[in-house]
């Protein structure tokens, strides 16, 4: 009896010796992680903030750097959107204990779809509430990605919608006559350098165009009429690519309700069941 006495006060001891020896590890580390500053860098709340900001402001682009054209940048033009960056925000959000909620401020006409459709995806399926505030302007590109929010606030004065897509751009042939220069076609297949504006289009390359415009329509109209709850039917009828402010906006049911960022405040105060004093954005 004593020798197994004497190994269970063993075993307690040395099972209280790891017990303190990892929680003393896990309290030095958060010490050094606080002292080294690691936690100010991966943490995208500050500690007193618990609504994150991103914001959507000028064109949508497929990725850091580049225009819609995939040409690069210059630093002294407008700011543009990116899903890398706007989703690596959203992903750090998501981590941070302190933030409760995601604010989307969007300020911007659109931009390329398959960058939109990547950040309305994100919002969708974000671990956190939402919330897509739509100021000046939500159009195109910008208004696809704010129906990835669980809930569209927008000022009655803003401009929101023009669901669909264009591919206009202007021809240089006539330019070009004028300036003595002639476009020479060297090209593998019929419709390899169809679009060009060096040259006219074709029938062949219009009706070739216009079928993938119709695609690429249908496809947006689908995914508002989703991500709204709205029918196919009901889309179609608004998705003659004109904009409407925000007060018919919210009649057509493209947002849910009017008003700025004070509006949202109340929201997020009432989904989180906390006092509008605690609602703190991150800006």
């Amino acid at each position: 009896m004593e020798t197994k006495e004497k190994l269970k006060i063993i075993i307690l001891w040395a099972v209280a010796v790891i017990v303190v020896f990892v929680v003393g590890l896990q309290m030095y580390g958060s010490w050094y992680d606080e002292w080294s500053g690691y936690n100010a860098s991966v943490m995208i709340s500050d500690g007193s903030c618990n609504i994150v900001v991103i914001p959507i402001t000028g064109d949508i682009i497929p990725y850091a750097g580049a225009d819609k054209d995939g040409t690069t940048y210059d630093t002294d033009l407008p700011p543009t959107a990116n899903p890398d960056d706007i989703l690596a925000t959203l992903r750090s959000a998501e981590s941070d204990p302190n933030v409760l909620g995601v604010l989307v401020r969007i300020d911007s006409s659109g931009g390329t779809p398959v960058a939109s459709e990547i950040i309305a995806n994100g919002f969708k399926h974000s671990s956190l509430p939402v919330v897509a505030l739509i100021r000046e302007t939500g159009t195109s590109g910008a208004y696809m990605l704010a129906t990835g929010a669980k809930t569209i606030i927008a000022s009655p004065f803003s401009d929101v919608g023009s669901i669909g897509i264009t591919m206009s751009y202007l021809e240089n042939t006539a330019k070009n006559t004028n300036e003595g220069l002639q476009y020479i076609s060297l090209a593998s297949a019929k419709f390899k350098d169809y679009g060009n504006p060096d040259k006219s289009l074709t029938f062949d390359e219009r009706n070739l165009l216009e079928r993938d415009l119709k695609i690429w329509h249908e496809y947006f109209v689908k995914v508002v009429a989703e991500n709204r709850n709205l029918s196919v039917e009901q889309v179609a009828k608004l998705a003659d690519g004109s904009s409407m402010p925000g007060t018919l906006a919210f009649e057509n049911k493209l947002v849910d309700t009017l008003g700025d960022q004070e509006t949202a405040r109340a929201w997020f105060a009432k989904q989180l069941e906390i006092s509008l004093e605690e609602v703190v954005f991150c800006e």
